[in-house]
């Protein structure tokens, strides 16, 4: 059984949310790496490992593109918390960190617009990575509180390690596979769809896209009489 921080099961509602948040991390990163020159804005791991390798010379990579990633997802995830420590609805979590990535890449769907589609370089590079990783910082440190298992949203690797520790080959029952192998296949659609619409269109309409996505599934999410199991 997957329990939630105040030990109550998710909803289904909140399980298919945090599917598509999820299917959006992909997107976002697929965008980012792509058309941000080799950065992450969503799987700060990559961003750690990124910055070793730009800090050892590595060609493509950049030590301030990272730090920017890197202090403004810490940055979002620091206003998360203290969102978090004064407000007792998880419902209201959820929707304030919604709001705040829908709006956040809006923005830099805009920004994107204004420079053709082209951020990979010059300041309109490190205005989008900001406004990103501010966004993902929020969204990360609101599911973390909510404490889904296997729904992260962002990275997968305790995911796979789950598939695969808790299978029949490694004498496992297979708990939690559907949820565990949706995790893992809505990353991967994510980021199809961010690298498809990236390579033919640029990176302004699948900013755009994602920022239609978030905001729509927070109104679905809001109104939902569902949502609202949250708070009981």
């Amino acid at each position: 059984m997957v329990t939630m921080e105040n030990g109550s099961e998710p909803t289904r509602l909140l399980l298919a949310t945090l599917t598509v948040l999820t299917v959006v991390s992909g997107t976002v990163d697929a965008v980012s790496y792509l058309g941000l020159g080799h950065v992450f804005t969503a799987n700060m791991t990559g961003n750690v490992v990124f910055l070793g390798f730009a800090a050892a010379g590595a060609p493509g990579f950049s030590i301030a593109a990272s730090l920017v990633s890197l202090g403004s997802f810490l940055l979002g995830a620091a206003a998360a918390g203290r969102i978090i420590a004064h407000v007792a609805s998880r419902r209201r979590w959820l929707l304030i960190a919604m709001s705040t990535e829908g709006l956040f890449t809006g923005l830099a769907a805009a920004m994107s617009a204004v420079h053709h589609g082209a951020i990979a370089s010059g300041s309109g590079r490190y205005t989008v990575i900001a406004l990103l990783a501010v966004a993902m910082g929020v969204r990360n440190a609101t599911v973390r509180r909510l404490s889904v298992s296997d729904v992260t949203t962002t990275v997968l690797t305790m995911t796979l390690t789950g598939l695969a520790a808790d299978s029949t080959l490694a004498g496992g029952t297979n708990p939690k596979v559907a949820r565990r192998s949706s995790a893992v296949a809505a990353m991967l659609v994510g980021a199809l769809v961010g690298a498809v619409l990236y390579l033919h269109t640029g990176a302004t309409w699948p900013l755009l896209v994602v920022a239609v996505t978030v905001l729509a599934t927070t109104v679905v999410f809001a109104r939902h009489p569902g949502s609202r199991e949250m708070d009981t």
